[in-house]
């Protein structure tokens, strides 16, 4: 039966969620119940492209995404997969009417990774940016704004300022790993061998711009995304505060984190703002 094997491709996308990202889960909740399978669909298809390009290295890996991306072509197109996971990726993308190239986007920035290491210019480095988070960003307003097309375009900007925050705190959360690990360089301009306050100064000035720029867009959400975003937000820009606080030489060293206990203290203020209309 069809819609038995949808319930268990949506349960999968679910689960992948909160495997691999317990912050990411806990503001997933806080959606309204109408949209949050939606997000986990989206999530757990960026999740799975993501990690054949960052974690599979004893494998042939140009060879899974080609495999992966050939995939999701026949799922968009054909309606099914028998890849759960690209199985309720296409029942969002269709049901809201995601536009294919910011599929296309994302599924580009995720090649980069598997030859590009480092990004020389200013250029680069937001077209990768765009690609692997300012898209998936615009994939989750689609969701949020039950694909009001107007809607969705007052708000563009802000969901891409909002996307790119997430994605640069990422890349200086885990700069060790990405640099040691993967061999990878996102930041233009920045020499990862000595980052220097000066260096991680203008990294967070950069963030936090993004940040500002993101906020009066939250704040537009209808109500049953709203609380979810705000406590990502919440979240992230808690993360940047420990990271701007922590020397630079401690950054390429370990990975910073936010205690459990301060995700949940997160979690009900957000909730308290929310309910007070704060936000």
């Amino acid at each position: 039966m069809k819609a038995l094997f949808d319930k268990v491709s949506y349960d999968c996308s679910k689960r992948v969620t909160q495997t691999y990202s317990t912050s990411f889960s806990l503001a997933t909740k806080m959606l309204g119940a109408s949209i949050r399978p939606d997000i986990y669909n989206i999530y757990g298809f960026v999740r799975f492209a993501d990690e054949i390009v960052d974690s599979f290295h004893d494998y042939k890996t140009e060879e899974l995404f080609n495999d992966f991306e050939q995939s999701l072509k026949y799922a968009l197109e054909h309606r099914i997969s028998m890849n759960p996971i690209l199985n309720s990726f296409q029942h969002t993308y269709h049901k809201y009417q995601i536009p294919y190239h910011l599929v296309e986007s994302f599924m580009k920035s995720m090649r980069m990774d598997l030859t590009k290491n480092t990004y020389y210019s200013e250029k680069e480095f937001k077209d990768y940016i765009y690609g692997s988070a300012d898209v998936v960003g615009l994939m989750c307003l689609m969701v949020f704004v039950k694909g009001d097309r107007e809607k969705y375009e007052s708000l563009k900007d802000s969901a891409m300022s909002l996307g790119s925050a997430f994605q640069k705190v990422n890349f200086l959360r885990d700069l060790k790993a990405d640099f040691e690990v993967l061999h990878r360089s996102y930041f233009p301009n920045t020499d990862l061998n000595q980052l220097d306050e000066d260096s991680k100064r203008r990294i967070i000035n950069e963030i936090k711009d993004d940040f500002q720029r993101s906020y009066s867009g939250i704040q537009q959400l209808p109500r049953e995304a709203k609380l979810g975003v705000y406590t990502a937000y919440k979240y992230y820009y808690r993360l940047l505060g420990k990271l701007e606080k922590t020397p630079s030489t401690l950054i390429r060293q370990a990975r910073i984190r936010v205690p459990d206990y301060q995700k949940f203290g997160l979690l009900a203020e957000s909730y308290v703002n929310f309910k007070l209309n704060l936000v």
